[in-house]
């Protein structure tokens, strides 16, 4: 397993700003959750989503083919912050 973090710069304010992938050995996600501006965190696994986030359909970029991206800055980070966001988006009041 793999775990990422995307950081998305833009001035849409119903795009997330940031993004969280938990992801398998092919590079397919298993889990996300997406941040918003206003706080608001939606999440999508295999079973249950919320708001407009889902898993994609085919395997991730690699983080160089991110990184091309000017507007987007991945980073890989820890299970356990990954786990951390991911509790907080699941367990948030503000999730349909």
């Amino acid at each position: 397993m793999r775990y990422l973090k995307v950081l998305w710069s833009h001035d849409l304010s119903e795009e997330p700003v940031e993004l969280y992938s938990e992801l398998d050995d092919a590079g397919y996600e298993i889990r996300k959750v997406e941040i918003y501006r206003d706080g608001r965190r939606d999440f999508a696994d295999g079973e249950s989503s919320s708001g407009a986030t889902m898993l994609g359909e085919g395997p991730l970029p690699s983080l160089e083919e991110i990184a091309e991206q000017e507007e987007f800055s991945p980073s890989l980070i820890e299970v356990a912050d990954f786990e951390r966001i991911w509790r907080q988006a699941v367990g948030g009041s503000n999730n349909s």
